[in-house]
């Protein structure tokens, strides 16, 4: 089928068993091989109806379980070594762009293209049945089967696991104190009498210190700035009403969000987490900048975190210095 249809398009993907590769031929038929060392090509089951190339497409191997996800149109299909499923369709788009991606196997975060909305779908594999993954997406809860693959319209976001205040926050319904806090201070905004409603039921249950608590938490793992400043104005709105809150969380988690969109701008290009910042630490960030020659911006990161001068500023400008004496 190969020699007769030729390969449209191939992708290469890792696997337990080595490197694999996944093609597509003119027939519009999909073959892979899980280990490119010990060549067994399997054909993949037929998508029905396909009569032209999928408008993306990506390969997802973990578990020992290797599937193809693809969209054709409106809908997206999973391939398994057995069927073809419809995985999500009409009334709940997808909107699909040029190409599709799958994070590395095993990962608990990180960054991948994705459109600029997500339905709420509960999407769930036949060959990961079961297994649930909580997502976020522009600061609303969903569930997908499975955090590989991830459609692209042109726009790159950041998926990662959700974390518990951030569920409790944005799940639909939610009656949660940081979600009641947030609806709060949107309220007051508003110049609405419902702010005074919200806040006195998080006080009457006592819980406006962890309702402060949860919008701070939750601000770190959203990677949207407006929805970061949306968390932050609330967990500032109900410091007002706390005595003796602690501010040292809410200072922190300020400059740690300063950081972070810094080096997610796409003219540096570090799409990092919240949570693989704090595992990272800071010292091994201003490496990394230092070994892109961001030195200009490392030097503003230590200034404006207030580093010591032998961690920080003059650190860096030594290794400008050699690196400028090497170059001449």
């Amino acid at each position: 089928e190969v020699l007769q249809n030729h390969v449209l398009e191939a992708k290469v993907f890792h696997t337990e068993y080595g490197t694999g590769v996944a093609i597509l031929t003119g027939a519009h038929r999909f073959s892979l091989t899980t280990n490119i060392d010990d060549l067994k090509l399997r054909r993949m089951p037929e998508v029905p109806g396909l009569q032209k190339p999928p408008s993306c497409w990506a390969v997802l191997s973990q578990d020992r379980v290797t599937i193809v996800l693809l969209a054709v149109g409106q809908d997206l299909y999973l391939l398994d070594n057995t069927s073809c499923s419809v995985v999500v369709s009409e009334p709940r788009r997808v909107s699909v762009g040029s190409r599709a991606v799958c994070s590395p196997p095993h990962s608990l975060a990180g960054p991948f293209p994705c459109p600029p909305a997500v339905p709420r779908a509960a999407l769930q594999p036949p060959a990961l049945a079961g297994r649930s993954f909580p997502l976020l997406s522009h600061g609303q809860a969903c569930t997908a089967g499975t955090p590989g693959p991830i459609l692209a319209r042109g726009k790159e976001v950041r998926i990662e696991w959700a974390q518990e205040a951030s569920q409790e926050i944005f799940k639909i319904a939610s009656m949660a104190p940081g979600a009641l806090l947030l609806e709060a201070q949107k309220e007051y905004e508003k110049e609405s009498q419902k702010a005074d409603e919200y806040l006195r039921e998080i006080k009457d249950q006592k819980l406006l210190p962890e309702a402060v608590s949860q919008c701070i938490e939750a601000a770190g793992y959203e990677h949207e700035p407006d929805t970061q400043k949306s968390l932050l104005r609330a967990a500032s709105f109900g410091k007002c009403f706390i005595d003796k809150f602690p501010p040292e969380g809410f200072v922190r988690m300020c400059q740690d969000l300063r950081v972070l969109n810094a080096i997610r701008d796409y003219q540096i290009g570090i799409p990092l987490t919240f949570t693989q910042y704090k595992r990272l630490t800071i010292e091994v960030l201003l490496d990394r900048l230092v070994l892109r020659r961001l030195y200009p911006l490392a030097i503003r990161i230590c200034e404006y975190l207030r580093l010591s001068e032998i961690q920080g500023v003059s650190r860096i400008l030594a290794h400008w210095a050699c690196y400028k004496v090497r170059r001449q």
